[in-house]
């Protein structure tokens, strides 16, 4: 059976992904999976700018809005239902454009996963206590000298993601980022071409801004209060939900959470260009650029047609 082609459209957070997506898919007659890790949940609307009603009417999404909030969700449960819609969509004669940033996820998809992680709860629960007695700069120091590939991808006080990863070394004996995927080997049931939105950084921040700033104004507070109680604990680690949790937590004002989600979200953009440098054969594309959708359209035709 030929590979299925797939067109991924990657970038940083506010870049644009989700219009050029939509765009894209009328102009291909396609379909477009979510490659967000929090677009998922249902409820958590604001705060994850999931594709607008008129966008979703515009072209028929996946995986937007599939999951209760208290529900978890990892690589492993996303891609199952991502490979499960992209075959639905296939069957149908339609074709899959993938939209999203986490970048961990659209790797799984393209590569495949390794055989998953061992867990053991003692371990775990030893390594939890041992970061809490002798804080997070301790283990984080044994992460970074026993995998630190991992390691500068994460902060220091992601205790979760701190303690795991050493828990998967110590059970294995081999760096935590070993089983993330098959490590760049593209799987073969799949033909990708990747599509990424790139904007000087100047612009990229603006944006970001400008997204916190209207994510407030349409009640992103009362979205979190709404939730705080049913959040998973995937969920609870949101940019924007992580912080207003804390504000509502009494740990500090709503004018500070608004600083924390701008900052956070500007950090998270530079997460995902770091994991993109790992991507080959990503086609950077203009954001600014007025005719960024007809560009990103003949390489699809071109892809297709190939």
């Amino acid at each position: 059976m030929p590979p299925i082609p797939l067109i991924l459209v990657l970038g940083p957070t506010a870049s644009g992904k989700s219009a050029l997506a939509v765009a894209l898919a009328e102009r291909l007659g396609g379909e477009v999976v979510s490659a967000d890790a929090m677009a998922v949940y249902r409820e958590m609307d604001i705060g994850t700018a999931k594709p607008t009603t008129t966008d979703r009417a515009r072209a028929p999404h996946h995986l937007v809005s599939v999951l209760d909030p208290g529900d978890r969700c990892d690589v492993q449960r996303w891609l199952g239902l991502a490979e499960t819609a992209i075959a639905d969509i296939h069957a149908r004669g339609r074709k899959a454009i993938v939209a999203g940033g986490s970048p961990l996820y659209t790797k799984a998809l393209v590569e495949g996963l390794s055989a998953g992680a061992p867990r053991d709860a003692a371990v775990r629960a030893r390594l939890t206590a041992r970061y809490d007695a002798e804080g997070p700069a301790a283990l984080f120091a044994d992460l970074a000298r026993l995998d630190p590939a991992y390691a500068a991808q994460r902060h220091a006080n992601d205790r979760q993601r701190v303690v795991r990863a050493l828990e998967v070394i110590e059970l294995t004996g081999q760096p935590y980022s070993s089983f993330h995927t098959t490590d760049g080997v593209a799987r073969s049931d799949y033909r990708t071409l990747s599509l990424g939105l790139t904007w000087d950084r100047a612009t990229l921040h603006r944006r970001i801004n400008a997204r916190a700033k209207a994510m407030f104004a349409a009640g992103l507070v009362d979205e979190v209060r709404a939730l705080s109680g049913r959040l998973s604990p995937e969920a609870r680690q949101a940019v924007g939900y992580k912080e207003i949790l804390a504000h509502l937590a009494g740990e500090y004002d709503r004018e500070r959470a608004e600083e924390l989600v701008r900052r956070n979200s500007r950090h998270l953009a530079k997460h995902q260009l770091t994991w993109y440098r790992r991507f080959r054969d990503i086609v950077w594309l203009p954001g600014e650029a007025p005719d960024v959708t007809e560009q990103a359209a003949a390489l699809a035709h071109g892809f297709l047609a190939g």
